[in-house]
């Protein structure tokens, strides 16, 4: 199989992930649970995984990378902690579903979009000043839209934000591990992200990066300060309750290491060298209408297009049936297909990892170009 849907999750990962799981379900108990070695095990490789995630984002405090299931638990965190009934709430129009249907579920909430066109960065930040005004009480924005890969211009917006004193959560889910995401610089109040993406970890692993604390979405045991009849006030804690899933907690600590050693420059050059050559090839092709900036100077591994007359979802099982793996349809981002136009059609997407090659790409242009002569 030809695997083209790592924006999804990536399916390929470095073999010390899985190797790093399995040893962890057959030697490590609970972390915080005991002073008896398998437990003692589990606490070093939880610390372990908060230490290389402050390092590669550059948090300064270990205790403030809080591991969750997935960047939807990140992003539920931090939105139920600063969106209250009644607010007013700045987002761009690229949003996934893991945003705006906690907006949607808080009572009496004001959205406002800022809904600027796809590639065009400066008309975003444009549309991000016009609309931050003073009632808007939370910005939260993706980092890259999980359709088009476009990259949004977040350390303008974030600037923005920090002038006027507004807090923002950021999306992370589709630059973790390439891009640069930078806690502390950026200025954000929360940053979520999966685990099982860019970083090349298990699926059911995620992180939210907190320059401060936040509201439990659920309450539990901590093994600290078990006394208390209410979650403990400091992190990591206050957000972890229950057991953790330690498996997945080794595998996304190997993970990160990856990252660190490949370099997240490298690996986000390969990956639009890749979506360069896909652009390119797929938009030779008559009929095919590919989402792309001329330049690709604000584009990720990510690419979507439509095949003039078929629709997308039929593509996509015509290219599983020769064996290429993408994804068709809205992907979980109506907001962002409504900004750019494609909401009644959706797309194809194709979206790169670093265990992509160039072979591969050429795979799926000559089975996109048989599609349209059939």
């Amino acid at each position: 199989m030809i695997y083209l849907d790592s924006a999804a999750t990536t399916l390929q990962k470095p073999p010390m992930v899985a190797r790093a799981v399995f040893s962890a379900m057959s030697r490590m108990a609970s972390p915080g649970r005991g002073g008896y070695p398998a437990a003692m095990a589990a606490a070093n490789t939880i610390f372990a995984c908060r230490e290389a995630a402050a390092d590669l984002f550059h948090v300064s405090e270990p205790d403030r990378v809080v591991l969750t299931m997935n960047a939807t638990h990140g992003l539920n965190l931090a939105i139920k902690t600063l969106v209250s009934p009644g607010d007013t709430v700045l987002i761009s129009g690229y949003e996934h579903n893991a945003v705006t249907r906690p907006l949607t579920a808080i009572p009496n909430v004001s959205v406002k979009i800022a809904d600027a066109p796809l590639f065009q960065p400066e008309a975003m930040v444009e549309r991000f000043r016009e609309l931050l005004t003073q009632e808007v009480s939370c910005v939260i924005c993706t980092h890259v839209s999980n359709v088009f890969g476009y990259v949004l211009p977040i350390e303008d917006i974030a600037a923005l934000c920090q002038q006027r004193g507004v807090p923002l959560i950021l999306d992370a889910s589709q630059s973790a591990g390439t891009l640069p995401v930078f806690l502390e610089e950026l200025g954000a109040a929360f940053i979520a992200m999966p685990g099982h993406k860019g970083l090349y970890g298990p699926q059911g692993t995620g992180l939210l990066l907190c320059a401060q604390s936040a509201t439990p979405l659920i309450e539990g045991g901590t093994g600290s300060l078990s006394m208390l009849q209410e979650m403990p006030d400091f992190l990591p804690d206050r957000l972890e309750a229950g057991t953790h899933n330690v498996p997945g907690a080794a595998g996304l600590l190997e993970g990160l290491r990856f990252v660190q050693r490949k370099g997240t420059a490298h690996i986000w050059e390969h990956e639009r060298r890749l979506a360069a050559q896909c652009v390119r090839a797929l938009s030779s092709i008559k009929g095919v209408e590919v989402y792309a900036e001329p330049q690709l100077a604000r584009q990720a591994g990510v690419v979507s297009f439509r095949v003039g007359g078929i629709d997308c979802e039929e593509v996509g099982t015509y290219l599983a049936r020769q064996g290429i793996a993408v994804r068709s349809g809205l992907h979980c981002a109506p907001l962002a297909h409504r900004t750019v136009g494609t909401l009644e059609t959706g797309t194809v997407r194709v979206s790169f990892s670093a265990f992509n090659m160039p072979g591969e790409v050429r795979s799926l242009v000559q089975a996109v170009s048989r599609l349209h002569v059939l």
